[in-house]
């Protein structure tokens, strides 16, 4: 007799199997590629904010008398804003300060809520409870009314913006490592561990937080989008950073008017370069998700 359970089953035979392992298989070509692509946005765009001196002849904040609004040409790839400063300098060094604040913003959010999220998972009881609340509290209002509030209260500065955008964006983390460590600590080894006499502090260093961040490194990048776009917003609304400071989200409110009057160059570009941006960052985030999810099946 043949061994159905060897064979797969009844109706199933080693052809089914084969589609699955094929799927898992373009599932994880289709990642790569979305890796690649969003790396590559991503690394282009920092490069030409990091050598934007050497790629423009006009300093961010430089003025231009004779060239108020002047249409893309000449000495002026992109043209000018109404103030005579050159869009296309401005754009690249705008790259500094967008990519900076999004990347270290999302690292602070990062931090804080691994903290919270390590020790109301692994301690719990009314620890657990406590935290969770606080970051309810938080998670109850809509990130970018949230952001605008925080904005308020701070006031204008990198620094103010880099805490704004991060304690918004915290609570997700916190909620995220929270379910993971509540998984890892019931493992065997984290039972070993402490037995053996290792101090909570070190099995939460040790054992938690490596298991506990899988899907931080997957969300981080889809959030330093967010927290692209959280920033023109509020530099969009008046709330982030100051004119005349580069920043695609300010460059985009100053020229705001001149649409309508067909001068397009003073804030489609920096609209486009953020767009640009923030795909590079989706991509990548998506390519870590199908990534991830492959190699679970």
């Amino acid at each position: 007799m043949v061994d159905l359970r060897a064979a797969g089953g009844p109706g199933e035979s080693a052809d089914t199997a084969a589609p699955v392992k094929g799927r898992g298989v373009r599932d994880g070509r289709f990642a790569n590629v979305l890796i690649v692509v969003g790396a590559t946005i991503l690394t282009v765009v920092t490069l030409a904010a990091i050598f934007a001196p050497l790629l423009s002849n006009w300093g961010p904040e430089e003025i231009d008398p004779a060239a108020s609004l002047a249409a893309p040409g000449g000495s002026h790839l992109l043209g000018t804003d109404s103030n005579g400063m050159d869009i296309w300098s401005r754009l690249l060094h705008a790259g500094r300060l967008d990519l900076g604040i999004a990347v270290a913003a999302v690292a602070l959010a990062v931090v804080v809520g691994t903290i919270v999220g390590l020790v109301a998972g692994y301690l719990g009881g009314w620890v657990d409870d406590v935290l969770m609340r606080l970051v309810d509290i938080f998670q109850a209002f809509p990130t970018f009314i949230l952001a605008l509030a925080v904005a308020a209260l701070l006031g204008n500065g990198t620094v103010n913006l880099i805490i704004t955008i991060a304690l918004v964006n915290a609570p997700a983390y916190a909620r995220l490592v929270r379910a993971e460590a509540r998984s890892v600590r019931e493992l065997p080894f984290v039972d070993a561990s402490v037995t053996s006499g290792s101090s909570t502090l070190g099995v939460l260093w040790r054992h938690i937080l490596p298991n506990s961040l899988t899907p931080v490194r997957v969300i981080a990048p889809l959030n330093c989008g967010w927290a692209m776009l959280t920033l023109a917003g509020l530099s969009f609304l008046g709330l982030g950073v100051s004119i005349p400071t580069a920043e695609w989200g300010a460059m985009i409110s100053l020229g705001n008017p001149d649409v309508v009057a067909g001068r397009w160059w003073t804030s489609v570009p920096p609209g486009l370069f953020l767009l640009v941006c923030v795909l590079g960052f989706s991509l990548l985030g998506e390519g870590l998700q199908e990534r991830a999810d492959a190699k679970r099946r």
